[in-house]
């Protein structure tokens, strides 16, 4: 009697322990559950937005699907074992060895799964692999921590999309629909993974090699990206963006880039942001056509103040939405929406509006003026100086005062 007491007591501790556990399960479950079901994730790999994208979510389905009924039935089968031939206080059975036919069947399956899966693999690759059918070429250059585009006018059709000189951005990868890509991607300083979910798979950014992928997008919109290979300190905010438009929005963007420096009128807020840009920001920041009082053009040497040898170019900053790196937004919440949640028809008309003076992020810009490392770690430390030849590892600080930031404020809002 009391040993079926003890029995019956231990089956009804199994049986709470089970109960437990299942709640746990379902709890986790159905939060994944819930999360997976999230509409619009920026970097959502379930929702891709070009035939690259697509190849990728061909293949990972049904890979999805098998894998999780091939889990479902080792669970239900491990929990049955569990359950069934739970310890009762029964003597050890006899030990046997294995069934031959059962070991077989049990090492053929799991291979023709596996064979299931590598064929599709490996053919999915080598098309993504395939860059001869591109059509236009952007070089793409991780630096610490941010991308520069580089869309160069000799070479694969750059006439053709009126690319008629050279195109220095950052942050935003601008590319019209329907159009294959090269994207030479390299590094400058460290290994760094360049990946939009959306648009295509990663591809790493190594120092002193080039390596090729292809990028198209199927409709207008902004697709988000991550570097995905740890590079240093600010590697979490070292993101990217890609913009998709029409051919006919995509020649109004090259066409804005490349008009012709217009200087402020003199005596305004934006010329006194001007000259303060030239003292402080020109050394490592390039404007296109900015030029000294005498005439003659100022050209960044970046390399000369930091270890990176490199800083974003800073023309026409406000036709792009973010800055430092795509880590902050240059447009309000409210305006931010406006552009991100446009139609396909509408989305080319805002994107191109740039940022106003109405919608302009002045909190985090002002805030990236007065002290950028504080901001964004970067190492940009002047007691550092001695130890790095006197080059900064990023922005400094420039201490500017609030007057002063309101001047470069007003010069960039003309930088459209």
């Amino acid at each position: 009697m009391k040993k079926m007491m003890n029995q019956l007591g231990e089956s009804m501790k199994t049986a709470r322990r089970w109960q437990n556990a299942s709640k746990t399960a379902i709890a986790v479950s159905a939060l994944s559950f819930l999360a997976s079901c999230a509409k619009d994730a920026p970097q959502d790999t379930w929702q891709p937005a070009g035939p690259n994208a697509e190849r990728i979510d061909n293949l990972q389905r049904p890979v999805f699907y098998v894998a999780g009924i091939v889990g479902v039935i080792v669970f239900a089968a491990v929990a049955w074992v569990i359950f069934r031939y739970r310890d009762r206080g029964q003597a050890i059975p006899e030990q046997t060895h294995g069934k031959p036919a059962l070991e077989i069947v049990l090492t053929v399956i799991p291979v023709l799964i596996l064979l299931g899966v590598a064929i599709p693999t490996a053919s999915t690759i080598f098309k993504l692999a395939k860059t001869s059918d591109t059509e236009m070429t952007i070089n793409v250059t991780g630096q610490q921590w941010w991308w520069e585009y580089d869309y160069p006018a000799a070479g694969s059709n750059a006439e053709q999309y009126g690319i008629t000189a050279p195109i220095v951005t950052s942050g935003q990868l601008v590319i019209p629909e329907n159009t294959k890509v090269l994207l030479r991607v390299t590094s400058r300083d460290v290994i760094h993974s360049y990946w939009i979910p959306k648009l295509n798979g990663k591809k790493d950014s190594v120092p002193g090699r080039v390596h090729l992928l292809r990028m198209e997008g199927s409709k207008p919109g902004i697709y988000a990206g991550q570097c995905t290979e740890f590079c240093g300190l600010s590697h979490a905010y070292m993101r990217m963006e890609a913009v998709v438009l029409s051919r006919a929005d995509y020649d109004k963007w090259v066409a804005n880039q490349l008009e012709p420096y217009k200087a402020p009128e003199a005596g305004t807020e934006a010329a006194a942001g001007e000259a303060l840009f030239i003292q402080q920001c020109s050394r490592c920041h390039q404007v296109n056509g900015l030029a000294n009082p005498d005439g003659s053009l100022i050209i960044s040497a970046p390399d000369q103040y930091l270890v990176s040898g490199a800083a974003p170019n800073l023309t026409n900053l406000l036709t792009r939405n973010t800055f430092a790196g795509a880590s902050w937004d240059l447009l309000t919440p409210e305006c931010r929406k406006n552009v991100w949640n446009a139609s396909s028809a509408d989305f080319g008309e805002r994107y191109l509006e740039g940022v106003s003076a109405d919608c302009l992020n002045q909190k985090d810009l002002r805030e990236w003026l007065r002290n950028a490392p504080a901001k964004k770690p970067m190492y940009a430390d002047p007691t550092k100086l001695t130890t790095t030849g006197g080059k900064y590892r990023g922005m400094p600080a420039l201490g500017l005062t609030e007057d002063q930031i309101n001047t470069i404020i007003a010069y960039l809002l003309e930088r459209k």
